[in-house]
């Protein structure tokens, strides 16, 4: 045997072991983001719209189960991460597909207040970017581990401001929300696509690949479909 060849081996079976994960990840994503799709969809035609939403002079507003909708996707996704210990793979998947509806459901208002082009239009935005950030994140040398705390306070701050707008009611800020929650949702892609190597590497098992895997794919999840919300507020056209 070749013992030279060996260190050689080992790399390129880390290397290709990388690959499956990110690949894995990114399939756990793209099929919670159809998920999403679908449910959003159904949610704006009859007669699941009526359960969802009330008609008012000013167009359309939310009923107590959309209230609800809105509400539970913060409350599972809080049970999600409080529990990563204690969830298998089959438990995992459960909870991350029904938050993945949950999450189609609450968004489903951009179908309503956002014409359809619009919404396609961003979505290819959203996507072009993601892509783009993703390939930086997998080639850079940088590190950006950096940023994670800063970005974190970024999206503290940014939800303080957007709950002092909704009593404000000022276009300029809704403008500058959307634009600041672009930049900080960017950096959130490179970020938690960079840690996806840290997670990969941390897991043992089989079945602790497969669990990261599911969680890294949350993330990025999560980072798609913020980004697509305020890139869609920032270019869209309202009904």
């Amino acid at each position: 045997m070749d013992f030279k060849s060996q260190p050689i081996l080992s790399v390129e079976r880390g290397e290709n072991s990388l690959q499956s994960y990110f690949s894995k990840v990114y399939g756990y994503m793209a099929n919670a983001l159809a998920v999403s799709s679908v449910c959003a969809y159904l949610v704006t035609k009859e007669p699941l719209i009526n359960l969802f939403y009330t008609a008012t002079a000013n167009g359309v507003s939310y009923s107590l189960l959309g209230w609800l909708s809105i509400f539970a996707p913060l409350i599972l996704i809080y049970f999600i991460h409080s529990s990563a210990t204690q969830l298998n793979v089959q438990k995992t998947k459960i909870f991350f597909f029904v938050f993945s509806a949950l999450m189609g459901v609450s968004l489903s208002n951009a179908f309503l207040l956002y014409t359809s082009a619009s919404a396609f239009q961003a979505f290819l935005v959203t996507a072009g970017s993601f892509l783009g950030l993703s390939i930086y994140a997998k080639t850079t040398t940088r590190d950006m581990t950096p940023m994670g705390s800063f970005l974190s306070m970024g999206v503290i701050g940014l939800l303080l401001t957007m709950v002092v707008n909704i009593f404000l009611k000022s276009s300029f800020l809704t403008m500058a929300v959307s634009v600041i929650g672009v930049v900080i949702f960017a950096g959130l892609v490179i970020y938690d696509t960079q840690k996806l190597k840290q997670m990969h590497y941390m897991s043992s098992t089989s079945e602790e690949k497969e669990v990261s895997a599911l969680r890294g794919a949350l993330s990025l999840y999560l980072d798609f479909i913020n980004l697509f919300w305020f890139i869609l507020n920032f270019m869209g056209d309202r009904k």
